[in-house]
């Protein structure tokens, strides 16, 4: 399936499931999304990376119009709904500021393994917990996708890209376990070494070196 939709290009990657508030000042968007409203229809948003739009993004549905400033400009609340992939971009649009893209919408897998995400569930909750963090997922853990976490497992924005163009939620999962496996050994030598900051100047109650 192909259809053409208004974008909506962001430093930023947004997941399906996603709850994205935005504050829309700029003329074109501010066309966009008032045409979207009257219309009902979703918009997409492609992550832009290095000042480089990316050929995937999501497209997300407005849920709330929050505030409406006198000046035409808004605050509104969105929901992801789904992955696209963008196959032409329309620059130019007749009577419209904003861009727009013909887009594909592949398949994507979203069932992995409970087994897994309990491995990632645990690793991003050691992550939070030596950085003095507390998230609630909203969610009960076997609810969770790795759309749900992968923003809160300490990823680049190239990182989560990456995660967005795998289309099988256990390609993701595994993506992240592995994520994990590499972060949480550094975040415990930053543990030890603030310890050892902490101990300068400190009486030391060591071990002799036993020579024999």
């Amino acid at each position: 399936m192909t259809n053409f939709i208004p974008i909506f290009p962001l430093e930023l990657v947004v997941y399906p499931g996603e709850h994205l508030n935005l504050h829309i000042f700029e003329p074109r968007y501010k066309q966009l999304i008032s045409e979207c409203i009257e219309q009902k229809k979703p918009f997409g948003i492609p992550a832009v990376i290095s000042n480089k739009m990316c050929e995937m993004g999501t497209l997300v549905q407005i849920t709330e119009i929050s505030k409406r400033y006198d000046n035409g400009e808004m605050d509104i609340k969105t929901e992801g709904i789904n992955i696209f992939k963008i196959l032409e971009v329309i620059h130019d649009i007749p009577d419209k500021l904003f861009s727009g893209a013909i887009v594909t919408y592949p398949q994507n897998i979203t069932r992995g393994s409970s087994g897994l995400m309990k491995k990632v569930l645990h690793g991003i909750r050691e992550i939070h917990k030596s950085l003095g963090v507390t998230k609630d997922f909203k969610k009960p853990d076997n609810e969770l996708l790795s759309y749900d976490v992968a923003h809160h497992a300490g990823l680049s924005l190239a990182d989560e890209y990456q995660l967005l163009e795998f289309l099988d939620e256990l390609h993701r999962q595994e993506y992240l376990k592995r994520h994990l496996a590499k972060v949480l050994p550094v975040l415990e030598e930053m543990d030890l070494l603030k310890g050892k900051i902490k101990l300068n100047g400190h009486f030391k109650n060591l071990p002799g070196f036993n020579y024999k």
